[in-house]
């Protein structure tokens, strides 16, 4: 499995928007939008491949100088708990922590705060609703 960044408009970009939308929107009953994809230009969008398949992905968004946010992780359904995640947070941290992030966060869904607790982050607030669905924040100091 090869783990790497992705350049915004490719053909990389647009397989990494149709997993997100089949893992994560497609679900919920729910799309993109041209300006939601747009934004994703100044983002660092990660992804593992095995060849030239895409089998997860994530990316990060500046929020200040201290702080990235991890969003739209999303990995093939028949692959989740292969470490293809676990792979992905790992290089998508030492990709922050080179940029001097020292800290990254996320809007996790409720259904997967135990694999992100896994990975050291920690829940912070109250339950809320995104996308129509229960999220916590969770946070993490990189090291």
């Amino acid at each position: 499995m090869a783990l790497k960044q992705i350049d915004f408009g490719t053909a990389e970009h647009r397989q990494m928007i149709n997993l997100r939308y089949e893992i994560l929107r497609k679900p919920l009953g729910l799309n993109f939008t041209p300006e939601e994809l747009e934004k994703e230009k100044n983002d660092i969008l990660i992804a593992a491949f095995e060849e030239e398949k895409m089998l997860g992905c994530c990316f990060l968004t500046h929020i200040d100088n201290a702080t990235v946010r991890l969003r739209q992780m999303a990995v093939e359904n028949n692959l989740q708990g292969k470490g293809i995640g676990a792979s992905l947070m790992n290089f998508a941290e030492n990709i922050a922590r080179d940029r001097g992030y020292k800290t990254m966060m996320m809007h996790s869904r409720k259904t997967t705060c135990h694999f992100f607790e896994k990975q050291g982050y920690k829940i912070e607030g109250d339950e809320f609703i995104q996308l129509t669905i229960p999220h916590f924040k969770m946070v993490k100091k990189l090291r």
